[in-house]
């Protein structure tokens, strides 16, 4: 495996290049078999490699990220698939959750309430 992904500590990847990327060097960072890849694209939704003209998986940094993370739920956190889709679902709506924006909303909420 490339140094470049190596594991800094346990857990934790080396920062990956913001580039595209292959479905064998994929394979390659995130030390799982291509059909593993293929078969968790079917599974998650969240998980859409983009395509080349010729029908070639093209894969982006977050699309490596989340399969690291997957891989993460799966094998080190023993979830199973349906485990892991709901985990996936529950990131996605804390992500959706930005703390200045509720801080806003809820001023303006406390503003009404104190008939501002």
């Amino acid at each position: 495996m490339n140094s470049l992904y190596k594991k800094k500590k346990e857990g934790q990847q080396e920062d990956i290049p913001d580039r595209y990327f292959s479905v064998q060097k994929v394979s390659e960072i995130t030390e799982l078999p291509s059909y593993i890849l293929r078969f968790w694209e079917s599974q998650f939704k969240q998980l859409h490699p983009q395509r080349t003209r010729g029908g070639h998986r093209r894969y982006q940094k977050k699309d490596v990220e989340l399969i690291l993370w997957i891989k993460n739920l799966l094998y080190e956190k023993k979830l199973t698939i349906k485990g892991a889709k709901e985990e996936l679902k529950r990131r996605e709506r804390e992500d959706l959750i930005d703390p200045a924006i509720l801080e806003k909303e809820l001023e303006e909420v406390l503003d009404i309430l104190n008939g501002a």
